[in-house]
């Protein structure tokens, strides 16, 4: 599926010197890009989880540690 994707000329230029800095076409950078966040949001949602299971768990213990 082809898409525009329009960026102002500063993000234009961030997208070029990454890039660059990568060795990829622009294209793949943005793939690249969205990938990456992608991943990121799905890990802080595990940690999310696992942080909120783990208060539940662990919540007399945590509560007693802490008076």
């Amino acid at each position: 599926m082809a898409f525009t994707l329009r960026l102002d000329d500063d993000a234009r230029e961030e997208l070029r010197r990454l890039a660059e800095a990568e060795g990829v076409s622009q294209q793949e950078a943005v793939r690249r890009a969205i990938r990456d966040r992608s991943q990121r949001l799905a890990l802080h949602a595990d940690v999310a989880d696992a942080a909120a299971r783990g208060a539940s768990q662990y919540a007399e213990l945590l509560d007693r540690l802490s008076t």
